[in-house]
């Protein structure tokens, strides 16, 4: 189960230089020229979590394996892009296939590196960026509706379905409004399947200077701003701070982030923000050999949870041995649980919980 997140923003934003230091390489060019990222770049990072270690000490785990979020670094949109501007059509495409979009948006003054729009201005960039998303949308389904029209006239049941689903999105897009704000209570998945790009999830990246990477500044307040209103994430981070952090050993970097006010690296902040942005939460096993953390998407019930593991988990599902975290915690392990009552059997309808240590009983 493959979750991603595509890194947008106009060029010289500092996404590729978010991007290396999320993934802790140089495989995205970082440079002050636009498009200079030419494919889209992918990597995955583990996300972090304090339990994981928790879980592994009382287990007496071998080893720790972390959860992941992949990461697709999207070269640079500009102001037309909906209409091929710039190298817009081919990432355009790229941004369709990702399931959530974190925009990073430049937050700060620096007269040595160019701004494609010729100065600063954050909100801006976003109703740039969006604008594109948007009239790039609304050419997609009004593409989709001529079609559907003539298979419609022909009394097609699905045509006409997927017709009644898409004119409020249409409304929505053609009055400037993205499409997720119109998508029909309910029907959610089925609008998940048009592709559109304004019914992704969004989380505003505000890229700051130095000084301002524990407070933030006036510019990021303005996105704070604009992110309430849209129900928006925000997050505020110095990519040129992360860049020097990920190449840090653990007790260096926590030294460094001491130093400069912070309690935690903004990249923590963005995966994990990032894993809240598309709905998923963690469960674990515990053995000998390893600790693990496996996603899962919020409400999943317990054969499907199992099936992130193996198939046939799924498919031979009997029961799961049940331990919340704190209660493992508390009671040191699985052993201390069940003497305590902590321990549960659940069936087929549990619904797993975020935090829930898990053994699937199964036979195939």
């Amino acid at each position: 189960m493959g979750f991603n997140c595509g890194i947008v923003g106009l060029p010289n934003v500092g996404k590729s230089t978010l991007f290396n230091a999320l993934t802790q390489t140089a495989s995205a060019q970082s440079a002050n020229y636009p498009f200079c990222t030419i494919e889209p770049n992918t990597g995955r990072v583990a996300v972090p979590d304090a339990r994981l270690g928790e879980l592994a000490r009382i287990g007496h785990s071998q080893k720790e394996v972390p959860t992941s979020l992949e990461f697709v670094d999207i070269a640079g949109l500009v102001r037309g892009a909906s209409k091929g501007e710039g190298l817009g059509n081919q990432f355009l495409a790229n941004i369709r296939e990702v399931d959530a979009i974190i925009h990073v948006l430049r937050c700060f003054d620096d007269d040595d590196i160019t701004h494609v729009e010729g100065g600063v201005d954050p909100v801006r960039d976003a109703e740039i960026i969006e604008t594109e998303l948007m009239l790039a949308d609304l050419a997609s389904l009004e593409r989709r509706e001529v079609t559907l029209q003539k298979r419609a006239r022909g009394n097609d049941r699905e045509a006409k379905e997927q017709l009644e689903l898409m004119k409020p999105l249409i409304e929505a897009l053609q009055n400037g409004q993205p499409a997720r704000t119109a998508v029909p209570k309910g029907q959610e998945r089925e609008a998940a399947r048009l592709q559109l790009m304004t019914t992704k999830p969004v989380l505003y990246v505000c890229n700051v200077e130095e000084g301002s990477a524990a407070t933030g500044n006036r510019y990021s307040e303005e996105v704070k701003k604009r992110a309430e209103a849209e129900g928006a994430g925000v997050v505020i981070v110095s990519a040129a701070i992360e860049a020097e952090v990920s190449q840090l050993d653990s007790e260096e970097r926590g030294e460094f982030l001491d130093g400069l006010g912070l309690s935690d690296s903004g990249l923590d902040r963005v995966i994990a923000a990032g894993y809240r942005l598309l709905g998923l939460q963690t469960y674990f096993t515990v053995g000998p050999k390893e600790t693990r953390a496996w996603t899962i998407t919020e409400g999943t019930k317990a054969p499907q949870a199992a099936a992130v593991i193996h198939n046939d988990f799924e498919r031979g599902f009997i029961a799961c041995e049940t331990v919340a975290y704190d209660d493992y915690i508390e009671y040191g392990g699985e052993s201390g649980a069940r003497e305590a009552g902590k321990l549960r059997i659940e069936g087929k309808s549990y619904v797993v919980q975020d935090g829930d240590v898990l053994l699937f009983r199964f036979n195939v």
